[in-house]
């Protein structure tokens, strides 16, 4: 497959995999891109249907949530309609592949990722999810993790529903909400602390499909250079990033696939 490929690229695919086969401690970050190659949205993408008034950004955030709870809570439903049915593409497969073969060979493979959704899950990764779960929820005042028939996406998708009518707390009477990390709200300490560990002691860190441009997450790259990693960048778009050293400019269905088989190959 690597003929298929400009020259540069294959060059620097085989480079970057040169690299990896070092069982030297790797950070790998996940963005929006590498769920768009299974079909899901991202936040950058224009909302459709009865949506299309509305920005993400808008409607993710504490503020919109208690101005209009029932508004928020139904876009939320109205998203997890949208990627209950999405399966993880060759780049998730990939990672999950990697990760289960850095364990034979001693190798620390840390996927981090912003995404909210569960396609690493279900390709078979360990993985620290800084944003949040799609599939979860809590109670919006006093943080109760709350459990109903969402939560059946774990063991069943047919026994999902979609109701989009409000759920107040047992505990406190508060409204339930998705467990996400919303625009304005900080990051989970647990998660954040796992990924700037990875990012500090990795030899290699990875940015796929995400242009590790926002912060905070755009720091965790800038702490892994400073700590003498070499930063790869998988992004068919490839953005101003001065940290980068190897850019794989493609899909990272196709590049990461290659990598795991050049890796492979090479151990």
């Amino acid at each position: 497959m690597l003929a298929e490929l400009s020259p540069k690229l294959s060059v620097e695919i085989q480079r970057a995999a040169k690299l990896l086969t070092n069982p030297a401690p790797v950070c790998v970050l996940t963005g929006a891109g590498i769920s768009a190659e299974s079909g899901i949205p991202t936040f950058r993408d224009k909302q459709t249907g009865l949506w299309q008034r509305y920005r993400a950004e808008d409607l993710a955030t504490p503020t919109a949530f208690v101005r209009d709870p029932k508004l928020v809570w139904s876009w939320y439903q109205w998203r997890r309609q949208l990627v209950h049915d999405k399966k993880p593409n060759a780049a998730h497969c990939a990672l999950a592949k990697w990760q289960q073969m850095s364990k034979a060979n001693h190798q620390s493979v840390t996927l981090i990722t912003q995404n909210v959704d569960d396609l690493h899950e279900q390709a078979g990764s360990m993985v620290t999810h800084l944003h949040g779960h799609l599939w979860r929820n809590r109670c919006h005042d006093c943080g109760t993790p709350f459990e109903n028939e969402v939560e059946a996406l774990n063991s069943s998708k047919d026994a999902i529903y979609f109701d989009d009518e409000l759920i107040t707390c047992q505990h406190c009477g508060g409204y339930i909400r998705p467990d996400i990390v919303w625009f304005g709200e900080s990051l989970p300490m647990q998660a954040w602390q796992t990924a700037e560990d990875a990012a500090a002691s990795c030899k290699v860190f990875i940015s796929i499909g995400t242009s590790s441009l926002v912060y905070p997450a755009a720091g965790l790259a800038q702490l892994a250079k400073q700590n003498g990693a070499t930063i790869i960048e998988i992004n068919p778009n490839p953005t101003p990033n001065t940290v980068v050293d190897i850019t794989l400019a493609a899909n990272a269905g196709i590049v990461m696939q290659l990598l795991i088989e050049q890796i492979d190959a090479r151990s």
